[in-house]
């Protein structure tokens, strides 16, 4: 892990962004306390990382704020992305020392760090973390599924629209806002970074987006501040044949 930034200042878990979301939302204030005695904060750069593949993880942590990659490098150097860390995302395995994939900032990036081992203690002793991380790892289980599709079988324009759906939901979900109708968010990504995450080239990205904004399904202003009016006819533009099959 990156030890060049200083740490954030103190944050008291009752004021956290992501705390109905995270690993500690159904923690009592007593196991709360626990958890503020192990607990640091980093952050990193756009484009910088926070760890290697292989590299020993002292730490678990949630994504507090910004947007991170999970890739893999093979033998011959080429890399595939395997999926985004969004807010309140879990990095980090209990029970495993190395980590399992690079993991990237994409932009700024702020992580709520814990110390692994005295994290494994508590999880021992408090079942509401335990059950918690097994929903955020069934829900990662979905995401990964849902990724495979992504990548394999869906058009260019599918695979833009489910990732702003994702975006879109998660972003929503964050802000305790609804998942239907009129969705605002500023898209965390750059053009090239989408490109790259989907496997397509920068060229097709903007073209794609350009076709949902020319045909209404969204609404751009600059290249990031996205307004959805309707996110259901959004939904219909990913290919799925339900509500988008996707996590919030």
């Amino acid at each position: 892990m990156a030890v060049t930034d200083p740490p954030l200042a103190h944050v008291d878990c009752s004021d956290c962004p992501i705390r109905h979301r995270a690993v500690c939302a159904r923690c009592e204030s007593d196991e709360l306390d626990q958890l503020e005695n192990m607990k640091y904060y980093r952050t990193f750069d756009a484009g910088q990382t926070v760890i290697w593949s292989g590299d020993r993880m002292d730490f678990v942590a949630s994504v507090v704020e910004g947007i991170a990659t999970l890739s893999q490098t093979m033998e011959d150097g080429r890399t595939q992305m395997v999926g985004l860390l969004l807010p309140s995302d879990f990095v980090g395995r209990p029970g495993r020392e190395a980590a399992a994939y690079d993991v990237v900032a994409t932009t700024p990036l702020t992580m709520c760090c814990f110390r692994r081992k005295p994290f494994e203690e508590l999880m021992g002793r408090t079942p509401h973390i335990g059950q918690r991380l097994l929903e955020m790892t069934l829900d990662e289980l979905d995401a990964a599924r849902e990724w495979m599709l992504l990548l394999g079988r869906k058009t260019a324009r599918e695979k833009i629209a489910s990732l702003l759906a994702i975006i879109a939901r998660r972003d929503a979900t964050l802000k305790l806002g609804p998942t239907r109708g009129k969705i605002v968010f500023d898209l965390p990504l750059t053009r090239e970074a989408m490109a790259d995450y989907l496997g397509l080239t920068l060229e097709t990205v903007s073209r794609q987006m350009s076709a949902l904004k020319r045909d209404g399904v969204i609404v751009l202003e600059g290249k990031r501040h996205v307004t959805i009016p309707d996110f259901d006819r959004l939904l219909g533009e990913t290919g799925d044949d339900n509500d988008g099959g996707m996590p919030a």
